[in-house]
């Protein structure tokens, strides 16, 4: 009933809509009417009343609501019409949460957002910031009929989406082999994608993505201070996340409808700050180290590297590069 009267104060074009026309269409008292207002006042709606013109939508509230997100959102098949966001004030872990939901059946293109993670992860367990309301932290649930190799694509395809995106906000940033955005060295954008799969068969992927949006400088912990940096910085005010998140989901959406991986590695190069650098690879698992030139990405979205003569690849799962000194 809320999202149906939010959608009549919306349309309504900042004008003054009666209680008694919206009773009379959901067919309830205008007392029902009154707090179902004050329900979406306390979740931020700015309404003012008037006892003879009725209710009037002013300002909605800088929070990631679905209600909000999905409105007028063009999107096939994440977050489309019929696919839930799972909302949240704050979570452990998006993924977590995703990667559950993805086990009880979730529809795929679900997705999970909170204002605030209080233990997200990236890559080889590595904590990652999410303070509240200062970012964009979500979770996406996808079920390609794709083979579990073929998983670090979807990394790729999700930087793709994001420098795509926020470009359109006139912030160019570059992408570093898996999964960073960064900007002047410092990271913005973590991804983190993880799969549910037997041998030859993926049940579901999910797509994480930690985008550092108003964080102000002091506010990052001191630990990564120097390394992290929020798009706010890039052109020194506040963005406003709702139509950020809206514009990732459509690039991602876009990608992953239209299926052409060749155009996703083409984009990716053309962002990349990789390729071409000499990079320092690290192994958690077979404790391996050695130095090379980042030369390409292969089909299945490792990185070649190459080293005294011979083209090594690297696979993203256990692995770090760093620029070589």
């Amino acid at each position: 009933m809320k999202k149906t009267i939010l959608e009549m104060l919306r349309t309504a074009d900042a004008k003054f809509v009666s209680g008694e026309s919206i009773a009379e269409k959901l067919k309830v008292s205008r007392t029902a009417i009154w707090k179902h207002i004050q329900g979406l006042r306390k979740r931020g709606y700015q309404i003012s009343s008037s006892e003879r013109l009725g209710y009037k939508l002013d300002a909605l509230p800088d929070l990631l609501l679905p209600e909000i997100v999905q409105y007028e959102l063009n999107t096939k098949i994440i977050a489309a019409a019929d696919v839930p966001i799972v909302y949240k004030d704050f979570v452990k872990s998006t993924n977590e949460l995703a990667k559950r939901l993805a086990y009880q059946g979730a529809a795929e293109g679900t997705v999970v957002v909170a204002e605030e993670q209080t233990g997200g992860k990236g890559r080889l367990e590595r904590s990652f910031f999410s303070p509240k309301e200062k970012g964009i932290w979500f979770s996406v649930i996808l079920r390609p009929p794709y083979l579990p190799k073929d998983t670090p694509k979807f990394t790729l395809m999700a930087a793709v989406a994001v420098v795509k995106a926020i470009e359109r906000f006139n912030l160019r940033a570059g992408i570093k082999w898996p999964n960073d955005i960064m900007y002047n060295g410092r990271k913005l954008v973590g991804i983190l994608t993880e799969m549910s799969a037997e041998i030859g068969h993926l049940n579901y992927i999910v797509v994480g993505i930690g985008i550092n949006v108003n964080v102000k400088r002091e506010e990052f912990p001191e630990s990564i201070r120097e390394i992290a940096a929020s798009l706010s910085e890039m052109n020194g005010e506040n963005l406003n996340r709702i139509e950020i998140f809206r514009a990732i989901l459509e690039e991602f959406d876009n990608l992953y409808v239209e299926n052409n991986f060749e155009e996703v590695f083409k984009i990716w190069r053309q962002y990349n700050i990789t390729l071409g650098e000499k990079v320092t690879v690290f192994s958690a698992e077979s404790g391996e180290i050695f130095t090379g030139t980042a030369i390409d990405i292969t089909e299945d979205g490792a990185l070649a590297v190459e080293t005294g003569g011979e083209k090594k690849i690297v696979y993203a799962g256990d692995v770090s590069i760093r620029p070589a000194k």
